[in-house]
C-alpha cells in the first residue's frame, strides 16, 4: 500500500498537470475535469498519507486564496476560467508555504510564453505547418495565450521542494 501511495504522489500531480498544459495548447481550453480530479486526488492523497490538518487547512488556504485572486482575474477577462480553476487546484496542491513561488515561477514563465508567442506571431508559418488547425490557432495574432501552460511549468518547478515528494520513499521504489 505504501508504495502505491507513493506512486500516486510521484504521479498524479504532474500527470495531470502535464496534461493541463497540453490540453491548453492544443485546444487553448483546460477540461474542468482535470482541476476536479486535481482536487478529488488532493483529498484522497491527504487522507491516505495522514496529513496533519493544520496542513490540510494550509493547502485549502492556498487554494481558496487563489481561486478568489485568479476568478477576480477572469472576471475582468485577464485570464481564462480554465486558468483559474487549475491555478487554484495547483495552488490547493502546493501549499502555503509554496505558494509565492509557484506565483513567481507561474509569472516568469508566462512572461517567457507570451513574448515567445508574440515573436512567433511575427513569423511567416511554413505551409506544411499551416495543415495543424492548432497551430494555426496557436499563430493567430488575435489569439488567447495559452498560460495553462506556465501554470503548469511552475507548478512542476516547485512540486518536488513539497512535502508530497519528501514523503516519498524512493529507496523503497527503487528495490521493488
Amino acid at each position: 500500500m505504501i508504495m502505491i501511495l507513493d506512486l500516486a504522489r510521484l504521479c498524479f500531480f504532474p500527470a495531470l498537470m502535464a496534461f493541463a498544459a497540453a490540453s491548453d495548447l492544443l485546444t487553448m481550453t483546460i477540461p474542468n475535469r482535470v482541476s476536479l480530479l486535481l482536487v478529488a486526488g488532493f483529498a484522497i492523497l491527504a487522507v491516505a498519507g495522514a496529513m496533519p490538518i493544520n496542513e490540510v487547512l494550509q493547502h485549502g488556504a492556498a487554494g481558496l486564496i487563489i481561486l478568489t485572486a485568479s476568478f477576480a482575474c477572469f472576471a475582468m477577462g485577464w485570464i481564462g476560467g480554465g486558468d483559474a480553476k487549475v491555478a487554484s487546484a495547483a495552488a490547493l496542491w502546493l501549499g502555503l508555504p509554496h505558494l509565492l513561488n509557484y506565483l513567481l515561477y507561474a509569472s516568469l514563465f508566462g512572461g517567457a510564453l507570451t513574448l515567445l508567442l508574440i515573436q512567433f506571431r511575427h513569423l511567416p508559418l511554413p505551409v506544411m505547418l499551416g495543415r495543424h488547425s492548432w497551430l494555426m490557432r496557436l499563430h493567430g495574432k488575435d489569439e488567447d495565450i495559452p498560460y495553462g501552460i506556465a501554470l503548469a511549468l511552475g507548478a512542476l518547478v516547485i512540486y518536488p521542494e513539497t512535502g508530497w515528494i519528501k514523503a516519498v520513499d524512493l529507496a523503497h521504489i527503487a528495490l521493488s
